[in-house]
């Protein structure tokens, strides 16, 4: 499935993953390829994705390594659509 990360400053991320895990405000929940479509409220967390992650060049420092090998992304708040196998996560 396809996923965007995007910041008010910039497009954080942008390309084919396995999964995505969220930190819905009911919860964190995990998206994977042929997911409902959802649309949801995001909570102050970590945006935890699973796959072949490259991270732009200028953007590396925003992103960490957690501990199963995902690759990890902590926000404030945000939103989040799945709709087609395209997950968008706006970001704050």
């Amino acid at each position: 499935m396809y996923l965007e990360i995007v910041s008010p400053e910039a497009t954080l991320f942008a390309g084919e993953v396995d999964s995505v895990t969220v930190p819905g405000v009911n919860g964190e929940f995990q998206m994977l390829q042929n997911h409902a479509p959802v649309v949801s409220l995001l909570q102050e967390g970590k945006v935890k994705v699973q796959g072949d992650v490259t991270i732009e060049e200028g953007f590396e420092d925003k992103f960490s390594k957690g501990p199963n090998g995902e690759t990890v992304l902590e926000i404030s708040s945000g939103t989040v659509e799945m709709k087609d196998n395209k997950v968008i996560v706006l970001a704050d």
